[in-house]
């Protein structure tokens, strides 16, 4: 089979470990990143809905978000005790958009896109811009996120407060608690998959890079994301079952959450995320991908794209 992603295979010697939790692994983690993005600092969690949650803590304002977007973003905006309305916004979809502007500063999702110095390039230096390490995303692991910022006040607050709400302290007996918390720090595992597909991503890149063109060529389509290379189909669900038929697997990236019964607010109407849900799929785009595989999946694509 043919797959949609890539996930890279390690062993992981959990005895290079002082501290399974929260080893120094962490914290390099953090600075690789920070400095790659372009950001003075860095916190990371144990996943990139849990930087959402914790972003939008206590917030009590209104989100507006897209809705073509994946469940888990809704999630945490009501978790954390927001409300939401929707837009019918569909060209965010592997990159990165603005969640919410609090005036002073602004809350950015990349969780589909890690540039070379992003931060200084799409922020402001009291903004917080976060990244998801999902092991689909351009950077995976075994889940995980990062908020990185120039505020240091602010990746303080976060790094406590995702902390159990303690001190942070590179020895354990000497961190103090200050205020009730929420335990969704990364992890030393999560940290170590992290960085070993961070060193390989720049060669992950310059791949993708290539397919995409490739792409773009032999369909027909403009497509500048590294995370998803996504077409349309009229007869979506047929392609999709078609094309694994052939062993190429496909993703539908996404429903519109409007219409689903769990986040549905009103009537309303978003023509461009309604028929995105339904004619839009996701192709196999990841390094790992040969010629042949690219020539044949090219090839079925033409093929049953005529055919439904």
């Amino acid at each position: 089979m043919i797959q949609l992603f890539n996930l890279n295979n390690y062993v992981i010697d959990t005895n290079n470990y002082k501290n399974l939790l929260h080893d120094d692994i962490v914290s390099v983690f953090e600075k690789a990143v920070s400095k790659y993005v372009g950001a003075k600092y860095a916190v990371s969690f144990n996943s990139a809905t849990s930087a959402l949650f914790l972003a939008l803590l206590n917030k009590r304002t209104v989100i507006q978000v897209p809705s073509i977007i994946p469940p888990v973003v809704l999630n945490a905006i009501i978790t954390s005790g927001c409300k939401y309305n929707f837009c019918d916004n569909i060209e965010w979809v592997g990159n990165s958009y603005v969640l919410h502007n609090f005036g002073d500063y602004k809350i950015i999702d990349s969780a589909q896109k890690l540039e070379k110095n992003q931060f200084k390039k799409e922020c402001n230096p009291a903004d917080l811009m976060v990244f998801s390490f999902y092991p689909t995303k351009p950077i995976g692991s075994c889940d995980g996120g990062i908020i990185v910022s120039d505020d240091l006040d602010k990746i303080n607050y976060f790094k406590e407060l995702a902390l159990n709400g303690m001190s942070y302290s590179s020895n354990n007996w000497e961190r103090k608690i200050k205020f009730v918390g929420y335990k969704m720090y990364m992890n030393s595992i999560q940290a170590q998959i992290a960085l070993n597909n961070f060193e390989l991503y720049e060669h992950k890149l310059s791949k993708l890079s290539t397919i995409r063109n490739v792409y773009n060529k032999k369909l027909g389509y403009v497509n500048n994301s590294n995370h998803l290379y996504r077409i349309e189909t009229q007869n979506r669900d047929e392609f999709v079952k078609l094309m694994k038929n052939d062993n190429i697997s496909c993703g539908i990236h996404y429903e519109a959450a409007h219409l689903h019964p769990v986040y549905k607010i009103d009537d309303s109407k978003y023509p461009k995320s309604e028929k995105h849900s339904n004619v839009t799929v996701s192709i196999p785009f990841h390094e790992k991908l040969t010629e042949e595989q690219i020539t044949f999946i090219v090839n079925k694509i033409k093929e049953y794209k005529k055919d439904v």
